[in-house]
């Protein structure tokens, strides 16, 4: 599996690729698991532009929060497709891997921000006390494009 630094002169490109899918898309699917079991749900998200976080919120008493506080390590998948068969070819997706954790305090108000500035419908819903502001230190981004070529990105 080629890494965006092997890439002779698309190492650019992919990461535009990849950041222009991720700053396009609203929706990403969360996957958590408990007890061997994975559990997927759909979240609203926004990445920092390094791309070393991805943040998100769910209520405190969900099943998916309960899950990542009793194991840290979750997947995201984010993708474009557009339902029709061109997607086979056309579409892009990223597996986005790392840990989970409550959104340090101290960074807090700044996450919230861009948060908010992705998905301003949900400010009531991110500043309520019953919500947890999630982040996700990413430790690899796995994008496939063109149907089967894969691409591994690390955050730098």
């Amino acid at each position: 599996m080629p890494n965006a630094q092997d890439l002779d002169g698309d190492r650019n490109e992919v990461r535009e690729i990849l950041q222009e899918l991720l700053k396009s898309q609203r929706l990403a699917v969360l996957a958590t698991q408990r007890g061997g079991q994975p559990y997927c749900n759909l979240v609203a998200f926004a990445v920092t532009s390094d791309l070393k976080y991805v943040i998100f919120a769910t209520p405190k008493r969900s099943q998916k929060y309960e899950n990542m506080v009793r194991d840290r390590r979750i997947s995201m998948l984010v993708d474009n497709r557009t339902g029709q068969d061109t997607d086979f070819q056309q579409a892009v997706a990223t597996t986005i891997m790392g840990l989970a954790e409550d959104a340090p305090t101290r960074d807090s108000d700044h996450l919230v921000e861009l948060y908010i500035r992705k998905h301003p419908r949900l400010k009531e819903f991110v500043s309520s006390d019953d919500c947890a502001l999630m982040r996700m230190s990413v430790d690899v981004y796995r994008m496939v494009r063109r149907f089967q070529e894969v691409i591994e990105i690390t955050p730098s």
